[in-house]
């Protein structure tokens, strides 16, 4: 089920009609993101970690549905839970 919300509705509308329009600073942000991204998954340092198969299927599937590679999500998961912007749901 996939609901959307005013705002996201509003943005679909008008990619579907030609009228949407790129923000002044986009480039700017663009390689703002960039930068970010590539310090986020630079790779200069190796971990080796045992996991239970049950565990390493499930970090397996979530990254397929992510379109990534499963390290990569382990990498991301890691780098939100030191950077406090990853929380247990309660």
């Amino acid at each position: 089920m996939n609901i959307l919300d005013d705002e996201e509705r509003e943005i679909i509308e008008a990619f579907d009609n030609d009228t949407l329009k790129q923000a002044e600073d986009a480039s700017m942000i663009r390689s703002q993101h960039q930068t970010y991204a590539e310090a986020m998954f630079k790779k200069d340092a190796r971990i080796n970690i045992r996991l239970s198969s049950r565990d390493l299927r499930g970090l397996q599937k979530k990254a397929l549905a992510e379109g990534i590679p499963y390290q990569t999500l382990v990498a991301s998961i890691i780098h939100k839970y030191i950077e406090g912007r990853l929380h247990e749901e309660r």
